[in-house]
């Protein structure tokens, strides 16, 4: 029983050697790897979960048995592998879901680069969970915006070379502030795990010494992470990296990278800072204004674009703003409301770039609206699986969106001040959602439109007419779906459906985790 006690180092361990023996194999062997070892490190967060639940408290993990400050440590509560088994399977179903387009864009003799890329970001995405030290943070937090980049430019196309070079910009001055804040903090109390800085911290704000620079320490490591994860208005960067890298790419950045960094803000919160002292200041103040304008803003540029891909990509500056909303607000039922729409968002948006690269094949290989009239009756899986994810972001009952704003509601009433201003952002976020959203569900389901110049019938080679009267590129296009891609997208729109039926037993273990974080 207490073996399971050393799985979140040994899923840690197994991701990041997974990379190097993925250098000296070739592209399908590294493809084989990398499916067996994201489903083994979730296969073992599985078995965690059940552990910290079954025993009812969390535990610490020393790696080489040596005590801070000269070892490092690992924490497992139910949170944390609550999150490493979300990570782990959506990752898994991002692959499942591109892997058509990532042998068709990704050159043959650099497809194990590609699986070494994603096992390095496995790896840094659950050192971000369970790591204990905040240096050991920072050190993945380099090594996953490496990857990342690594994963957007892959293609080698001059849009993803551009859009890899904006990511990398500005992740490293996001990493900047984000390691000045931990070197103020280190400054302020000369430890580096989590559980001491808290105790130090909290003597501070008793005593009420050093205000300012334990202010500074916060914003710089806020703003940071914020940058990272593409909170407004540091977003520039997204449209591009997401519209232009493959479909598993896209999918993964979207739902796991930005929420790897929210993560760990959230550790940053609850188990460094205090919550009462994070709570007690005037960041969170600033969280809650540029997360109102992210949700409006993420939105409005949704609205104003013609390429699919891009659009979703615009989304997410939207539904990043609902979290941090949450955080701004101040509350536990903030933060939980926020944790759970990270889990949803992460689900829902990597079935709609995975729908939307289906769609896309329907249509020619066209990600622009005016392409895509019947695309959703060409491919009809496709169709129905962006439907359900559309229907979830604009936050219809019965689909994970609607839980999440419905928590954000809840959350909000019975606040002095941000009551009304949050119904008032949700609301409007909710009709613009409708707005983009639904505009693109009506289009891919609407005939396809035939001008007056193809009114008349072409000839084929042998001089006889064509009987089909459509446009060459909008023919009706019998769609072999790929069986990776469907069961993608089949586990996908189920797993929506459930976290919107069935909330509850997630959001106990998700008050249960935050309860062990104090």
């Amino acid at each position: 029983m207490d073996f399971i006690r050393n799985f979140p180092f040994f899923s840690i361990i197994l991701s990041l050697f997974s990379g190097p023996l993925s250098s000296i194999l070739g592209g399908k062997w590294a493809k084989r790897v990398n499916g067996a070892v994201i489903g083994l490190c979730g296969v073992m967060s599985v078995a965690v979960l059940w552990y910290v639940c079954r025993t009812g408290e969390a535990y610490v993990y020393t790696m080489g048995h040596f005590p801070a400050p000269w070892g490092n440590e690992i924490r497992a509560g139910i949170l944390e592998a609550l999150m490493a088994v979300f990570f782990c399977a959506i990752m898994l179903l991002c692959m499942l879901g591109g892997e058509r387009e990532r042998e068709a864009e990704i050159e043959a003799s650099r497809q194990n680069l590609y699986y070494i890329m994603v096992d390095l970001l496995l790896c840094s995405l659950l050192a971000l969970i369970y790591t204990n030290d905040l240096f050991t943070a920072y050190v993945f937090v380099e090594i996953n915006t490496i990857s990342a980049c690594g994963l957007i430019m892959i293609r080698r196309s001059g849009r993803t070379v551009e859009a890899a070079a904006r990511y990398m910009i500005m992740s490293l001055l996001g990493s900047g502030l984000l390691l000045l804040g931990l070197c103020f903090l280190y400054d302020l109390t000369g430890h580096l795990l989590m559980s001491n800085i808290r105790e130090s911290v909290q003597v501070l704000a008793a005593e009420g010494m050093y205000e300012r620079p334990l202010l500074v320490a916060i914003c710089l490591m806020c703003v940071g992470l914020a940058i990272k994860s593409a909170l407004f208005p540091f977003h520039n960067w997204l449209p591009d990296a997401y519209g232009y890298s493959t479909v598993s790419s896209a999918a993964i950045l979207s739902s796991l990278v930005s929420k790897g960094y929210i993560f760990l803000l959230v550790k940053i919160f609850c188990r460094v800072i205090g919550f009462d002292v994070f709570s007690g200041s005037k960041v969170i103040h600033v969280l809650f204004v540029f997360g109102i304008a992210g949700m409006i803003m993420g939105s409005v540029d949704a609205i104003r674009e013609s390429d699919i891909r891009r659009m979703i990509a615009y989304s997410s500056v939207a539904q990043i703003g609902y979290i941090y909303m949450g955080f701004g607000l101040g509350t536990m039922e903030g933060v939980i409301a926020s944790i759970y729409h990270v889990i949803c968002h992460a689900a829902t948006k990597s079935l709609l770039f995975v729908a939307a690269s289906g769609i896309t094949d329907a249509s020619g290989g066209s990600r622009y609206f005016k392409d895509l009239n019947g695309a959703g009756r060409r491919n009809r899986l496709a169709g129905v699986a962006f439907t359900v994810g559309a229907l979830s972001m604009v936050g219809v009952p019965m689909f994970a969106g609607f839980i999440s704003k419905l928590f954000f509601s809840q959350a909000a009433v019975g606040h002095e001040i941000k009551m009304l201003p949050t119904l008032i952002a949700l609301a409007i976020s909710t009709v613009l959602n409708a707005v983009y959203f639904m505009r693109t569900v009506i289009r891919i389901y609407s005939p396809v439109k035939i001008t007056a110049s193809e009114e008349k019938p072409a000839k084929q080679e042998d001089g006889r007419e064509k009987t089909s009267r459509m446009p060459e590129n909008y023919r009706e296009i019998t769609m072999r779906q790929q069986p990776a891609k469907a069961v993608a997208m089949i586990l996908f729109i189920l797993l929506n459906i459930l976290l919107g039926l069935n909330s509850e037993p997630l959001i106990g273990l998700i008050q249960r985790g935050l309860g062990m974080f104090s």
